[in-house]
């Protein structure tokens, strides 16, 4: 299960780069008209987060026409932490980073960001396009002092709950120092959202032994070794679901392989599972006998339950939502953004990163 509570705790600061100044209730800019499903799904998921989570408001951002639609019946209490805010624009999935920056400055994505910028939402959540999220989020917010490149930090299922990986996407190529950077942030987003008293990061490598690995990579487990974070050393492919590590680093070229590899895995494995469940009448009522057992497994690797990658480093809390993402999926990302933004952790990786030194 999910280590991160809900509820958090707010410890009120101010992030000077950004103004970034937390104050209750919070402020959530959502990108309404992102993702394969809009509003249809972005509007009823903020609303799902909303009802649990009391010291949290939502704008909106995107046609408000549409939006309006979804908001028909809704109470007046809830509807009452909901604002609206026009965007004549939308970023598609196939738009260019570039493109999205210089001609959508009126999307949806960019306006939810650019709430963020002015201090008046303490975080975005989105389902569209990663890399104009990223170049937008990057071009707008900036970076926090002290980290080079920003990465995609998501939760993957563990045995024991779940592993924090990062980068999943963000740099095809990285510096060893980068590395080292992912690593400190890793650590501070696994503490202060999941809940992990002391973190154990490792650096994913080809073997355990201090002998292994590229270059890079022994440059990376040398930096790695002077920071102030619980570092255990290299970890294999294996390592990341065997629960023995909280935060596992790698570059984004490794870590988004990885990750697909996982989801084409996860549903094989479901497809063959409900495959050989249907050959025979004797089968199917063996899958009966079996589902208490089949059931608990699939909620306990739902992605749904996962779903929320963040945009580690730049200087403002932005939040990826898978684009196919359902309601349950997308109030799990909104719900990491109110996290995000009540533990301060731009300002918390800043700390990290000034106490690390690399």
């Amino acid at each position: 299960m999910p280590r991160n509570d809900p509820t958090g705790w707010v410890n009120p600061g101010l992030f000077t780069r950004r103004r970034f100044i937390l104050t209750v209730p919070l402020l959530i800019a959502v990108d309404a008209m992102s993702g394969d499903h809009g509003p249809r799904v972005c509007v009823p998921g903020a609303l799902a987060a909303l009802k649990t989570h009391p010291h949290a408001t939502i704008a909106l951002v995107g046609d408000e026409a549409q939006i309006e639609s979804h908001l028909i019946g809704v109470a007046a209490d809830l509807r009452a932490r909901i604002r609206l805010v026009a965007a004549s624009q939308v970023v598609h999935m196939h738009d260019a980073v570039r493109d999205a920056i210089r001609h959508k400055k009126d999307s949806s994505l960019r306006k939810a960001i650019d709430l963020v910028a002015s201090g008046e939402a303490q975080a975005c959540v989105s389902a569209g396009n990663t890399g104009a999220l990223m170049g937008m989020g990057h071009f707008v917010l900036g970076m926090i002092e002290g980290v080079e490149r920003p990465a995609i930090i998501a939760p993957i299922p563990s045995q024991t709950g779940h592993t924090l990986m990062l980068d999943l996407g963000a740099n095809s190529e990285v510096t060893a120092r980068q590395l080292a950077q992912f690593a400190s942030m890793g650590s501070v987003i696994a503490r202060d959202v999941h809940h992990i008293p002391t973190p154990r990061v490792a650096l994913l490598n080809i073997g355990a032994e201090d002998r292994k690995g590229n270059p890079l990579v022994q440059e990376a487990h040398r930096l790695l070794q002077q920071l102030p974070i619980n570092y255990t050393g290299f970890v294999e492919g294996d390592g990341i679901f065997a629960g023995s590590v909280d935060v596992v680093v790698t570059d984004g070229f490794t870590g988004n392989v990885a990750l697909k590899a996982m989801e084409g895995l996860a549903r094989f494995i479901g497809s063959a599972i409900r495959e050989e469940f249907s050959i025979s009448p004797l089968r199917k009522l063996t899958a009966a006998a079996a589902y208490p057992a089949l059931s608990a497994i699939k909620t306990r690797l739902d992605p749904r339950r996962y779903n929320g990658a963040s945009m580690a480093g730049l200087a403002g809390v932005v939040v990826k939502s898978h684009g196919s993402a359902d309601q349950t999926a997308f109030a799990n990302a909104v719900t990491i953004g109110i996290v995000e933004a009540l533990q301060s952790v731009p300002m918390r990786i800043s700390k990290q990163i000034g106490l690390g030194a690399v």
